[in-house]
């Protein structure tokens, strides 16, 4: 017998302003050219905190160094062609991140990265792949940081790695 429990799909998202443009993604979905925080999902025995920096510099070719955490997010996806019903729990960090590196390709599915100001991501909005992308920009511009402590990891299966 299968496993029927309800489960979520863990995703961290890199949360990048630079003089009052954020950092995003564009990128090729099965819904078309999307546009996102640089996010992804966690891979198994992966830190949230590894996960972004992978994530950030796969979709990005940036260094990315988490400084805060701006928040954890709830979302859910329900799609009748095909059947889709997927619960995300998204963990986003704010941070810094470099030029983009030499020689270091993108992610296939994307297209480019660019930066907008949030009035023209708003502006945008159709073109968003999740609704929790403009959350995590408002709440940036809001304030809001916390502890990266507060993301804590079993150091006995991470190695030690918060």
């Amino acid at each position: 017998m299968g496993d029927t429990r309800w489960k979520t799909s863990v995703t961290v998202a890199a949360i990048v302003e630079c003089e009052g443009r954020y950092l995003l993604v564009e990128e090729q979905t099965t819904d078309g050219l999307r546009l996102n925080n640089p996010a992804g999902h966690l891979d198994p025995g992966e830190s949230p905190l590894e996960a972004v920096v992978r994530e950030a510099l796969e979709e990005t070719a940036r260094a990315f160094t988490p400084r805060a955490l701006v928040g954890v997010y709830l979302s859910r996806v329900q799609r009748n062609d095909p059947p889709t019903d997927i619960t995300y729990v998204r963990i986003a960090f704010s941070g810094d991140v470099s030029e983009p590196l030499p020689g270091r390709a993108l992610d296939p599915a994307i297209v480019r990265t660019l930066w907008m100001a949030p009035d023209e991501l708003r502006a945008n909005a159709a073109r968003h792949r999740s609704p929790l992308l403009m959350r995590c920009i408002d709440d940036h511009r809001a304030g809001r940081r916390y502890p990266l402590e507060l993301v804590v990891t079993d150091p006995s299966v991470y190695g030690g790695t918060p």
